[in-house]
């Protein structure tokens, strides 16, 4: 698929063909940090309003997780099911595959740069995430006659944050590699992918609405972020940018 200031070879690779000038280092980095800034005052107030027991969203909260679980209770396919997404999604597992694609972009299509932005972009939202709930310590939901158990502090979701980063950074990653139907497909299965995760993980009952909203937010945040600084740092791929 060719667009103006890149091409093809036979083999797939991207080439570099560039029609203008990248933008600078400043100025990338200045886009990423003013995109971070914003996200992370997003995420600290709903951080701040969690930790300081916020009564009309600690009530909505916890109204949500009552409904969510008496929804499933009893019904052992949707439970079973449930669980089953719990597992496949876990975070481990995802960082797995999401660092294999990253490695074939690199060896077998060429997108060095491009491949490495994303892997140290998961690295750090990982950490991040985990480091966000050693700093919240929210406790998790307690529920009469829990569906699931899960260790460790609830804010922000791992599992949703860590879907959305995979997720999000996999498409930006592979995109100068998609056609048009190709790059609408993909980014509706990866909306689709947070979502259930974040779903799953309210249905569970292991992690409150605001639990999830918190990782998706921090997750696509960082990697939106994160993307601004890299945008323009490789100029065979600058015209397939999304």
């Amino acid at each position: 698929e060719g667009s103006a200031g890149t091409s093809r070879c036979r083999h797939g690779r991207v080439q570099e063909n560039p029609s203008s000038a990248p933008p600078t280092r400043l100025r990338r980095l200045t886009r990423a940090i003013v995109a971070g800034a914003l996200v992370g005052v997003v995420v600290t107030m709903l951080a701040f309003l969690v930790r300081q027991q916020f009564d009309p969203l600690i009530r909505a909260d916890e109204a949500a997780i009552r409904a969510a679980t008496s929804t499933v209770r009893g019904r052992s396919a949707v439970i079973s099911a449930l669980i089953t997404w719990q597992e496949i999604t876990q975070p481990l597992n995802g960082y797995l595959v999401a660092s294999a694609v990253c490695l074939w972009a690199w060896l077998a299509k060429g997108l060095r740069t491009r491949a490495w932005w994303a892997f140290l972009t998961m690295m750090v939202g990982w950490s991040l995430a985990l480091g966000l709930k050693y700093l919240v310590q929210r406790a998790r939901p307690v529920v009469d006659d829990p569906i699931s158990h899960s260790p460790g502090w609830s804010f922000p979701s791992g599992h949703a944050a860590n879907a959305a980063i995979t997720s999000i950074a996999l498409v930006v990653l592979l995109w100068p590699l998609l056609g048009a139907t190709a790059r609408r497909v993909a980014v509706i299965l990866a909306a689709l992918y947070i979502t259930t995760v974040a779903l799953d993980r309210v249905f569970l009952g292991v992690h409150f609405p605001s639990d999830v909203t918190g990782g998706v937010l921090l997750g696509a945040g960082l990697v939106g972020a994160s993307y601004l600084g890299y945008r323009g740092w490789s100029p065979q791929e600058k015209a397939v940018e999304p």
